[in-house]
């Protein structure tokens, strides 16, 4: 039996919808534990520049975070340019999600500042933000070419945050996390280009 295209619709705006909001759920639970069980000190867990602990927390980090006014500040992002990075291939989203926590993480690891503790999602967040700024460049098609733009009109001037700028703010986390979704986007430009022959 062939799908309705309201069928096809509804699903592909029904799994994002999930993915997002079931990620989203998880940095929640996190912080409502920790604010909880205090006791527990889960930001103790994020990413402490090159030290053998602090290696854990690259997978850790973008679960946690400073309390909710920091997680808030994550979350409106995080929902928006995840949507947008999943919009035309789901699978953009793990790639970028994936490659930002890794590579963003070990870019934080080797060149944090000694002594640090660095959490949040913003490091996935600022690799979602590259990822979409650059993939018009990289995939040269007009699609990709209107989303880079228009990114670009919207959240362009979060790539400041990737600068030194206040205490406690991890601009390295900002950074290697953009760094990993421009490279990110480099790849699916590679892979879509091959698979297209």
């Amino acid at each position: 039996m062939a799908k309705s295209n309201e069928g096809s619709l509804v699903e592909d705006v029904k799994v994002p919808f999930l993915i997002l909001v079931g990620s989203l759920s998880v940095f929640w639970v996190v912080e409502i534990i920790d604010v909880v069980l205090p006791f527990w000190g889960l930001d103790q867990y994020g990413i402490r520049p090159r030290t053998e602990r602090g290696l854990w927390g690259i997978l850790a980090s973008p679960f946690l975070h400073g309390g909710f006014d920091h997680l808030i500040g994550n979350s409106v992002p995080f929902l928006i340019l995840g949507w947008l990075t999943m919009f035309r291939e789901r699978w953009h989203f793990a790639l970028v999600t994936v490659m930002a926590m890794l590579l963003g993480g070990l870019g934080v690891w080797t060149f944090g500042a000694t002594g640090s503790v660095h959490i949040g999602a913003s490091g996935v967040i600022f690799g979602y933000l590259g990822f979409l700024l650059l993939s018009g460049f990289f995939e040269r098609r007009f699609g990709a070419i209107l989303v880079s733009l228009g990114v670009g009109v919207a959240y362009g001037g979060l790539v400041w945050g990737v600068l030194p700028s206040r205490p406690g703010i991890s601009w390295e986390g900002h950074l290697f996390g953009f760094l990993a979704g421009i490279l990110a986007a480099y790849v699916a430009a590679r892979l879509a280009k091959r698979a297209s022959g």
